[in-house]
């Protein structure tokens, strides 16, 4: 598999793929889809929606190999929440 280089910042990656997530996905896939994660090139616009990351991203590179993914999960701000939950709401 060739390495993809990115082609953009980490804040004009985010914010294209924020804005795309905002005008394909949200309205068409929430809140049916919710849970499910969604692999989307920021350049073309393509996209794929799976339960599993994995199989949505390779999917997306299958379509287009120099893709440049932006993951997220749908009807989550984020793909993934790092760290632990406030000691008060884990007990």
């Amino acid at each position: 598999m060739l390495a993809v280089t990115r082609q953009y910042d980490k804040e004009e990656f985010a914010t294209r793929g924020d804005a795309l997530y905002e005008q394909l996905i949200r309205s068409e896939f929430e809140p049916e889809r919710n849970g499910d994660f969604v692999a989307i090139d920021i350049d073309s616009g393509d996209f794929e929606i799976d339960r599993s990351e994995l199989a949505a991203l390779d999917r997306l590179r299958q379509r287009r190999p120099q893709a440049q993914p932006w993951l997220r999960k749908i009807g989550f701000r984020f793909a993934h929440k790092f760290g632990s939950l406030p000691a008060k709401a884990r007990t």
